[in-house]
């Protein structure tokens, strides 16, 4: 980072009234979860293609993960998916993510991939296969007590091809039924966050198809459930960045799948696509003052900001380094809106100036920003080419090819 760079960019920024001081200090608090199934080899419904140096077993997805974390310090946590990452002993498991400097994030129970499940787990109309699925959810109460998670994400790939497959009015009776069950499990300190999908594999229609549906069912369950927003289970044409305003003035945004789609759930490296969308939820979020009392009120601060992405053609520890720094630059960006020009806009209704009040944060060149930023915290100022000179590249292609995957 040159000092010039840096200095014009806080110039810059103190004539329109921010403090570059407390924007670099919540961008220094700002963290990502990253997915241990990122890490894996995964791919489509087409084709999953190996790759060399891919994790073995849920251990070496720490180590991947604790590099990722090690150059950017955006990647403390490490969410799990359960059966891909079972294990024998999760307090083992635990411990080997702290030595790393890591912890265990979010637990992610898996009812779409065995043959039971091919009409539905917890909406299934034979009783047998619900239970074993409410038992499954249960299963991962367990694992997050043993690994210390907080939150248990939650997606059903429940849903019908074709009218009358199901009585869709059972199905919603038969969800919140499991989903009472496993509520009743958790501790005072855990969530469940409830994720939708506006299809697939369903094609007719998903049991939880919309962010309305999934809310609905938090508010029956208590407080401890929120909603979680995937940004690619949307039809096209959806203003996500709406349904966060609304989740968080109602209290219930828990948090977030964030990756990028051009047609349906793409499940692609998040910012490539649409990277004007990520920093609009943000300035959502941050609009929703997350550091005042007012914001704590609404439980903006206790957000969970993960990743949720299917890296099938690119290398995994670089499209995760490349993942977490896109969201990290969308961020940065809206910390530079200046909120008290945009509401003084809306006072006057100023179309315009309202709608360039935001955008004009968004084109600001931030790199000067996040150099500083990594300067501070004793980061690689290119986390990137930090890893990719490294010798961590090269010393994983002895695991060979054919590791853990979905």
């Amino acid at each position: 980072m040159t000092d010039k760079a840096y200095a014009l960019f806080e110039e810059q920024q103190t004539a329109r009234g921010i403090d570059v001081e407390a924007v670099k200090r919540k961008i220094k608090q700002f963290k990502i979860e990253t997915p241990s199934w990122g890490y894996g080899d995964s791919g489509t419904r087409f084709k999953v293609f190996q790759k060399e140096g891919v994790p073995r077993d849920p251990f070496e997805k720490m180590e991947d993960a604790a590099i990722v974390h090690r150059l950017t310090g955006l990647a403390p946590t490490v969410a799990i998916h359960i059966p891909w990452d079972k294990v024998g002993d999760y307090g083992k498991l635990r411990s080997h993510a702290e030595s790393l400097g890591l912890q265990i994030g979010a637990v992610n129970p898996n009812l779409f991939q065995e043959d039971d499940y091919m009409l539905g787990s917890v909406t299934n109309s034979d009783a047998a296969v619900r239970r074993k699925a409410t038992d499954h959810l249960l299963e991962c109460v367990d694992i997050a007590k043993e690994t210390g998670s907080r939150d248990l994400s939650l997606w059903f790939a429940d849903g019908t091809n074709y009218p009358g497959q199901g009585d869709i009015r059972q199905r919603k009776n038969w969800m919140q039924e499991a989903l009472s069950e496993m509520y009743k499990a958790l501790t005072k300190d855990m969530r469940m966050l409830i994720e939708y999908k506006c299809f697939e594999p369903g094609f007719y229609h998903t049991d939880l198809a919309d962010w309305g549906m999934a809310y609905n069912m938090a508010l029956k369950l208590g407080d401890q459930a929120q909603v979680l927003v995937d940004t690619g289970h949307h039809l096209p044409g959806a203003n996500i960045e709406h349904i966060v305003a609304y989740l968080i003035d109602e209290k219930r945004l828990g948090g977030f799948h964030f990756n990028s789609r051009k047609y349906a759930d793409d499940d692609l490296i998040v910012g490539t696509v649409n990277p004007y969308e990520l920093f609009l939820i943000f300035y959502q979020i941050l609009n929703g003052a997350a550091d005042s009392e007012e914001g704590i009120r609404r439980g903006v601060g206790s957000i969970a900001y993960m990743l949720d992405q299917s890296h099938n053609i690119e290398q995994k520890i670089p499209a995760m380094i490349r993942s977490v720094l896109n969201v990290q630059s969308a961020y940065a960006k809206a910390l530079l809106i200046d909120h008290r020009e945009v509401a003084a806009a809306q006072e006057k209704n100023d179309v315009l100036a309202a709608e360039h009040a935001i955008r004009k944060a968004s084109e600001f060149d931030v790199t000067p920003l996040l150099h500083a930023v990594r300067e501070e915290e004793g980061l690689p100022i290119d986390p990137m080419e930090a890893y990719l000179t490294s010798s961590y590249p090269e010393e994983i292609k002895a695991r060979g090819k054919g590791g853990a995957s979905w």
